[in-house]
């Protein structure tokens, strides 16, 4: 690739998926620039990651504040935040034509990982709002340029609702570019705390944010905290 990518990773005990996800990165877009950031994981996490990317560093908890450390170091034209649960889809070269035209920012389209049905139907969903609102969630893999990261100050520091936020200060700069290959995104939220419930709780959370509730009483009843 001659457009240069530096892929953010935000982790919080994620022994299972991240270094399965560094391989897959460094394999598929190998000149690209991989940060870990951890936010005090418990577990295996950064023993796993240290040796599979350029930068691990460890930050204070809170994914908006470990995406910031990530995108401050990063030194790559444009900076791709990624969860540790979420792999990409789109090919190198794909990817190099969509940001040939140097968007100032995008996101990806979403596909979960269950095959069962009602996720094609979730992810439909998602995939529209996001198009006609041109607001994304982390899980499709938010891209800006390292300039226009620097210059917007990156995500609000708080605790819930980070990524809505960024992207909505994002569009009024320009519209998203979309790319339509999905990031693969785990499932397991759903499948652990069924489909019904998290579909309803998180709609319910997107549309107590939009009311004016604050992010942080938005996180406690998330987390039931």
């Amino acid at each position: 690739m001659s457009v240069g990518v530096s892929f953010v990773i935000p982790v919080l005990n994620e022994e299972d998926a991240v270094a399965d996800l560094l391989r897959d990165l460094r394999r598929c877009y190998p000149h690209s620039q991989l940060i870990v950031i951890d936010g005090g994981s418990r577990d295996r996490t950064v023993a796993l990651a240290l040796p599979l990317c350029d930068q691990l560093l460890l930050s204070d908890s809170g994914r908006a504040r470990q995406m910031n450390l990530g995108g401050q170091i990063a030194y790559m034209p444009y900076v791709f935040f990624l969860h540790a649960d979420s792999c990409p889809s789109v090919s190198a070269s794909a990817l190099e034509a969509y940001l040939e035209a140097r968007p100032a920012w995008g996101f990806c389209r979403v596909r979960l990982s269950s095959e069962r049905l009602p996720f094609r139907i979730i992810e439909w969903f998602m995939n529209q709002r996001s198009r006609i609102t041109a607001v994304a969630t982390g899980d499709q893999m938010v891209f800006v340029q390292k300039t226009v990261f620097d210059e917007s100050g990156g995500f609000d520091d708080i605790p819930l609702m980070e990524d809505v936020a960024y992207c909505k200060r994002l569009r009024r700069l320009q519209a998203p570019v979309i790319i339509e290959a999905p990031v693969l995104t785990s499932s397991r939220r759903w499948e652990e705390s069924g489909v019904v419930p998290t579909v309803l709780r998180m709609w319910l959370l997107r549309l107590a944010y939009f009311l004016g509730v604050a992010p942080a009483t938005l996180w406690r009843y998330y987390y039931g905290r």
